[in-house]
């Protein structure tokens, strides 16, 4: 947790990891930041996967291509080591910022290997943006890896989000994921916030099942909601905006916004 000087603003950042691919990592990173940034906090989303999904979240594919052909975008702030505030672009809703990706980011892991403090480049970024005081929440969406480049976003982070996916695969690495983090403990301070089961379909049982392999974890927290299958969602993404923006009513809308309630009460657990 980084707080300021001057103590007007706690920046608090949390990362979604999972090893697995398709757990809704960047669903939930996108709207979660949304709803932060609706609930009046100021927040600063960072694309890390080089799949781009994060940023075409919130812009048409055109200007999301676009910002990855250009120098302004994650890949060229870690490789050359420069401050992330210059590289940040505005979202169209307020309060909500973005630092984009770039498809060269598969590239990122042989760029951090002669790098002296590889862990830290990533951190090393963001320190004109924590000193700044500008955001009360940095939202990372990392790759389903755990190579260099995810241990570099888990020593940025204060948080790990771990969203996992209600199927019958949904669980498999999970133990792995948390072994990996605290192998990585000796590296990072970021500490697990809360797994959040995604993609449950009710006509299954698979939701009870997960929530029941879940309690074998007991120090890990799982958070209270859960986002639900809904067709918003992929239309939502269809059309590069937040499902509450598509759909305000929705069912994943007003669950995305129970858990930005979570996340924000975390402190008070």
């Amino acid at each position: 947790m980084k707080v300021q000087e001057n103590n007007q603003r706690i920046t608090q950042t949390i990362c979604f990891a999972n090893n697995k691919g398709g757990s809704g990592k960047t669903t939930a990173c996108a709207n979660l930041g949304f709803e932060l940034a609706a609930a009046g906090k100021r927040v600063l989303l960072i694309d890390g996967d080089m799949q781009l999904n994060l940023s075409l979240s919130f812009f048409d594919e055109v200007r999301v291509l676009d910002m990855a052909a250009r120098k302004q975008n994650l890949y060229y702030a870690v490789r050359e080591k420069r401050d992330l505030a210059a590289y940040i672009v505005p979202t169209p809703y307020e309060n909500l910022e973005l630092v984009p990706s770039s498809t060269l980011m598969s590239q990122i892991e042989y760029e951090l290997f002669p790098m002296l403090r590889r862990e830290y480049v990533l951190k090393g970024c963001l320190r004109q943006v924590y000193e700044s005081g500008r955001y009360d929440y940095v939202l990372i969406d990392a790759p389903p890896t755990l190579g260099a480049w995810v241990i570099n976003i888990l020593c940025a982070s204060d948080y790990v989000i771990v969203p996992v996916e209600a199927s019958p695969w949904g669980l498999f690495g999970l133990a792995n994921m948390f072994d990996f983090l605290q192998e990585m403990r000796e590296l990072t301070e970021a500490r697990v916030m809360g797994v959040l089961i995604s993609k449950v379909d009710e006509r299954k049982n698979y939701y009870r099942q997960t929530r029941e392999i879940l309690k074998e974890y007991a120090n890990i927290h799982v958070f209270d909601v859960c986002i639900h299958v809904d067709s918003s969602v992929e239309w939502a993404q269809d059309g590069s905006v937040p499902v509450a923006v598509y759909r305000k009513g929705t069912r994943s809308a007003k669950e995305f916004r129970e858990l930005a309630k979570e996340v924000m009460s975390n402190g008070s657990r």
